[in-house]
């Protein structure tokens, strides 16, 4: 990909995805499944924190004139979090897609052996939907990419809670 045309902060972003998205291709099964584990207690343990940063997007989205039903999909309360990381944890449950195929031979004796393997760096752009932010980042590491998430500026404050908390973990 060429990021020459990219702000340095952009381009910055762009390496860092692509350096973590060969380290999420090679990790097991059971190393992003621990992330995954470590994220949605981590959703829940700092719920509060998440609520914070979901009252500034709720207050300015208001004061913008936002319509009902996207305020609505903005706001998050403790049983809509709570949501989120048994989101998280039923995609733990999921089979691991990485490394599985099928073989065949061709008629000329030629093996052919398709395997299911990351992607590599997934852009995801979305509108003021705080838990996409959660199921983006889980969906991705599950399958072994790397993600750039880029939020609605309605959501920022809780985007930046809930990603913050997905690096701790």
């Amino acid at each position: 990909m060429n990021t020459s045309n990219l702000s340095p902060q952009m381009q910055s972003i762009c390496e860092n995805a692509k350096v973590a998205s060969r380290i999420l291709a090679s990790a097991p099964a059971a190393a992003r499944d621990l992330f995954l584990a470590r994220f949605a207690d981590s959703l829940l343990t700092n719920s509060s924190e998440i609520i914070v940063a979901n009252e500034l997007d709720v207050s300015a989205a208001k004061a913008n004139g936002i319509s009902d039903s996207l305020l609505d999909r903005l706001m998050l309360t403790p049983p809509r979090i709570e949501g989120v990381a048994d989101a998280v944890r039923q995609i733990i449950a999921l089979p691991d897609p990485l490394g599985h195929g099928d073989m065949s031979t061709r008629p000329n004796g030629l093996q052919i052996i398709k395997k299911s393997v990351p992607l590599g760096v997934i852009g995801f752009i979305y509108e003021a939907r705080p838990n996409v932010t959660a199921d983006a980042a889980a969906l991705c590491v599950k399958s072994g990419n790397a993600v750039i998430l880029r939020g609605g500026k309605d959501a920022l404050n809780s985007n930046i809670a809930i990603a913050n908390l997905a690096r701790a973990a």
